[in-house]
């Protein structure tokens, strides 16, 4: 028998306290799709590092081909045949595929680059990839996001690789460009690649993948024929035991919907979302990478306004048109992205808390009136138990969780009758979150209704009253306190309920 294409013994790393993984195996053969599945935090990512060279295991030993293999850097994988592929394709807009797929190791005769080697090199990985020759020299700007992931892989392809890793590659595409891209993985492996697939959508890994190995709290747990698996199983294997009894218990009051959307659409992202959410209610959308959960938040807070269905604010038609005028009609959003969307890093909390705040906190909605300002951001402070020494500290200087509770005290200088919370608790240490969802319980004790957009699924379960699934861009399923995380998940991946 032929030696394993990757064989990977008790590997293991920390990040100071943290233990990014306890112990990891893994073993690929070539010419065969790898499925590597596990929830957040489980450890894929730090693995996937470590194979790609941008991260260096404390412990552990790798074989590639049968013979030992040091991978200290991402040269040395490079070197190996390792090529990883991340979900956002890497490229550069303005170049053509072929420039992209060379970039920093062109094809050289001499001094001088010799573009008909590169372009016919070009040519034969666009044919392994069913891509015509034309594409060469298109501008990759006008190319689709599906045709886009194939020049990245093309440029994988290019070093020769041997090994391909596909981190979530089906997140960003259609049915129509999945299908594109299992189509491509089939071809690379009749040829003799390996492919290590990772993916949250459970159910199209039967439809690519030979083996699973499942990863579980920094550890792998095991490796399986995907044959002898469902959904089900699989899912449950990822999640373990739950304490079901560590949620907290509510009685929401009862009343009309304060928020509604009926028939939600946004063209190209989702379609036909219905959502219901009374005062003093928590409901949590829960999709997986991809499904269109997170566009959701965005439409109803004005920044990409829908263009199907219909908002209600109190059983009133609204079609919030911007950002400021869902703050007029009383809707606040916590963006997923805080460092992007959310903060003004070399800018003080007082400034983070206040900013878009001006009518309230200004004299003559001129200038702001400092001295309120720091009486509002101090107070906000005290009820959120930021951990700063002065609301003057740069926010930028603060923790990942206190940081988060700084932008989300901004939204809360004036109580909203909708609050959004997108990814709510991500990057932050469990300390942290305890008291995120805290909060974000009080403010429903008081009458907010509360919407929590979120891919963490632990967190949906623990913070919510009702669940809504969202997959393929529309809700599919709905889920009470009793739910599982079992349940849940299957589903979000793709098992069909009966």
């Amino acid at each position: 028998m032929s030696a394993p294409r990757l064989s990977v013994k008790d590997i293991s790393k920390r990040y100071g306290a943290v233990r990014a993984i306890g112990h990891a195996d893994l073993v690929v053969e070539p010419g065969t799709v790898h499925a590597l599945v596990g929830e957040n935090g489980a450890g894929k990512s730090t693995l996937i590092k470590i194979l790609a060279g941008a991260v260096t295991p404390d412990t552990g030993s790798i074989e590639f081909d049968g013979a030992p293999a040091r991978i200290g850097a991402t040269a040395d994988a490079m070197a190996l045949g390792i090529a990883t592929v991340y979900q956002e394709p890497q490229l550069f807009r303005e170049l053509t595929v072929s420039e992209n797929i060379f970039l920093g190791r062109e094809l050289r005769s001499g001094p001088r680059i010799d573009w008909a080697a590169q372009h016919a090199r070009v040519v034969e990985l666009l044919d392994l990839l069913g891509l015509p020759s034309k594409e060469a020299t298109s501008q990759v700007g006008d190319l689709s996001i599906a045709e886009q992931q194939q020049v990245s892989i093309a440029k994988a392809l290019a070093g020769d690789a041997k090994l391909l890793i596909l981190d979530e590659p089906s997140a960003i595409l259609t049915d129509a460009e999945i299908e594109v891209l299992f189509g491509v993985v089939r071809r690379l492996k009749e040829s003799g690649v390996a492919v290590i697939y990772i993916s949250h959508r459970l159910d199209e890994l039967f439809r690519i993948a030979d083996e699973v190995t499942v990863m579980r709290d920094g550890a792998t747990l095991g490796t399986y024929p995907i044959a002898e698996l469902t959904v089900r199983e699989i899912a449950e294997l990822m999640v373990g035991d739950v304490l079901d009894d560590e949620r907290p218990t509510r009685t929401v009051p009862d009343g009309p919907p304060k928020l509604e959307l009926s028939s939600l659409g946004l063209e190209g992202e989702f379609h036909d979302v219905d959502v219901t959410v009374k005062a003093g209610e928590i409901v949590a959308l829960y999709g997986l990478v991809g499904s269109g959960v997170s566009e959701i938040a965005n439409t109803v807070y004005g920044i990409d306004p829908a263009t199907t269905g219909e908002i209600r604010l109190g059983g009133e038609p609204v079609r919030p048109i911007s950002p400021r005028h869902a703050q007029k009609l009383g809707i606040a959003l916590l963006p997923a992205d805080r460092k992007a969307q959310g903060m003004f890093s070399f800018q003080s909390i007082a400034f983070n808390i206040s900013v878009g705040h001006l009518p309230l906190l200004s004299k003559f909605r001129l200038w702001m009136d400092r001295g309120r300002e720091r009486t509002v951001a101090k107070d906000l402070i005290d009820r959120l138990a930021v951990k700063t020494p002065s609301e003057r500290q740069p926010i930028g200087a603060m923790s990942g969780g206190n940081a988060q509770k700084v932008v989300l005290a901004r939204q809360l200088v004036r109580r909203p009758d909708v609050l959004m919370l997108a990814e709510p608790t991500q990057g932050v240490d469990v300390g942290a979150k305890e008291e995120i969802h805290r909060i974000v319980t009080a403010l429903a004790d008081e009458g907010t209704a509360v919407l929590v957009v979120t891919s963490d699924l632990p967190e949906a379960l623990r913070i919510a009253d009702r669940l809504l699934v969202v997959r393929g861009g529309t809700t599919v399923a709905e889920f009470g306190r009793e739910a599982s995380q079992v349940d849940v998940l299957a589903v979000a991946a793709g098992e069909v309920r009966t």
